[in-house]
């Protein structure tokens, strides 16, 4: 502390003087410390530079938070593009096609305009998977794909369904001729050859065709009528476009009611049962053998045909249910008798089965016939299928004895090298060679060529159909040495066949036979 005369600024700390009366004489002053000051001075550095880092950081924040929610909405972008169109192909899926497709209805409804719904599917995709494989086919879908965006307006839409299904909504058409003329310009735009791995490839399509009809025009029943039409289509040649007509919901129901009656029958039911056309040699009266034909004597519409309710079996997933029950009724019929073997006609779809081999074995294994008495009759659809699955069952069952037998040669896609690799044990030539023998040349011919062929293959050859005693005389002639036909019998009830062979007493030898 000190003194400090008037004369002298005050400056810092201070403290006046005064006397009496109240004079100022001096001041007592002293120099004020202050901390803070100095403080501010010894951290002012650190605490800039502190200041000048958290803004850094803040701003590196800042950007980074930036950089993710832009991520972020760019793969919410992403999610909801895949979650609503194809990844192969990058067109609509299922799930926005369907909500397009309710979208297109509803504006329709207010407009006079309708909605053209189309059902496309390639004909014979699995072949082209099959023989160049799955990157070629995946090349198809996208080439396919890219025509059909091609041949349609850009108001329109079209979305792949899966596999090789894609669907068309077209809007604004005002009546069905403008959904055909959209059908024919695809039909020709995928007639063109496309470029898979190095080959030219032609494919052809269907389609089904269905049109809204109103201003209540529901998407599901939409949907289910093109799905009709499209099944019509392919039913019909392939290649080729049909139009859903009242009718097919008619059929649809018939194939419905069929279905449920068919499951019945074989849950237990009545009426199915198997009839037996014995295979005779060449001598007229020695029984080789027998074929299982199946027959079903319906309450209401009597005899249905077989190729029908068969059809309708493979469609509804309910062939392998009926092909299993032939085999068990037929293995049971002929572990019985003196047979020298049955045959059982086989659906590729049975074939196709990975468990077919197996559910074949078991039936064996608990009726007790021996393989070698049992012959498989398949078409040359299987061969042509050239599946992996089919293959393989059929090369296992040859092993285990089962004879293999070509039905109705002849009339399909017929080629030396399906029947090459795929060993098969018998030819069956089919009755519409042989019901013209005697009366075309031609007809002759292929038949001798058929025997020919089976004598250089070294396998077996039966003739199918067999009505007249001259054509029993020129096959024999030919060298065929097995004969099935009404000449020789007519399909009959297995305890006719049995008196037939002489292998059951009975007073009528010539027995009535079973409607073929």
């Amino acid at each position: 502390a000190r003194l400090l005369p008037l004369s002298q600024p005050v400056g810092g700390a201070a403290i006046p003087l005064v006397d009496s009366r109240g004079v100022i004489l001096a001041y007592a002053g002293w120099d004020q410390e202050r901390p803070g000051s100095a403080l501010v001075r010894e951290a002012g550095p650190a605490l800039i530079g502190g200041a000048l880092l958290a803004a850094g950081v803040l701003a590196f924040l800042l950007r980074r938070l930036r950089r993710a929610s832009s991520a972020l909405q760019t793969s919410q972008a992403e999610a909801q593009y895949l979650a609503f169109h194809d990844t192969l192909t990058g067109l609509p899926n299922r799930a926005l096609f369907e909500d397009r497709l309710r979208r297109a209805l509803l504006t329709a409804s207010h407009e006079t305009a309708k909605v053209a719904l189309l059902y496309l599917d390639l004909d014979r995709f699995k072949h082209v998977n099959d023989t160049l494989g799955h990157p070629a086919g995946d090349e198809l879908v996208r080439q396919t794909a890219a025509r059909l965006q091609q041949a349609i307006r850009e108001v329109d839409t079209v979305a792949r369904l899966g596999g090789d299904e894609f669907a068309m909504i077209l809007i604004d058409v005002n009546d069905i001729r403008g959904a055909e003329d959209v059908s024919e310009g695809l039909l020709q735009k995928l007639q063109e050859p496309f470029k898979l791995a190095d080959d030219q490839v032609f494919v052809s399509a269907s389609i089904g065709i269905a049109l809204s009809t109103g201003p209540d025009a529901d998407a599901d029943d939409l949907l289910r009528k093109a799905d009709i039409a499209l099944y019509e289509a392919k039913k019909n040649g392939r290649g080729r476009y049909q139009v859903f007509a009242g009718d097919m919901d008619d059929l649809l129901l018939r194939k419905r009611q069929v279905e449920s009656e068919l499951r019945h029958a074989l849950n237990g039911g009545t009426g199915i049962k198997l009839a037996y056309q014995p295979i005779f040699a060449a001598d007229g009266s020695t029984i080789l053998g027998a074929e299982a034909l199946i027959r079903w004597g319906h309450e209401v519409h009597g005899g249905l045909p077989p190729a029908q309710f068969i059809a309708i079996a493979e469609e509804r997933g309910i062939i392998g249910q009926l092909g299993k029950w032939v085999l068990q009724e037929a293995c049971r019929f002929a572990v019985g008798t003196e047979l020298p073997w049955v045959a059982v006609n086989v659906s590729p779809l049975q074939l196709r089965d990975a468990g077919f081999t197996e559910q074949l074995a078991a039936v064996l294994a608990e009726t007790g016939l021996a393989p070698g008495r049992l012959q498989l009759e398949i078409t040359e659809s299987v061969l042509l299928d050239n599946n992996d699955t089919t293959r393989t069952a059929l090369a296992a069952l040859r092993r285990s004895g089962i004879a293999i037998v070509l039905d109705d040669f002849g009339t399909g896609y017929s080629s030396l090298n399906y029947l090459r690799r795929h060993a098969i044990d018998k030819l069956k030539i089919d009755r519409s060679f042989v019901n013209l023998l005697g009366r075309d040349e031609s007809s002759a011919a292929i038949v001798r060529a058929l025997v020919d062929l089976a004598d250089a293959l070294d396998v077996g050859v039966t003739a199918e159909g067999v009505e007249t005693e001259e054509q029993k005389a020129l096959l024999v002639a030919m060298g065929c040495r097995e004969f099935q036909g009404h000449l020789l019998s007519l399909p009959l009830e297995p305890a006719q066949l049995l008196r037939l062979a002489g292998l059951l007493p009975g007073k009528d030898s010539t027995p009535a036979a079973v409607s073929a």
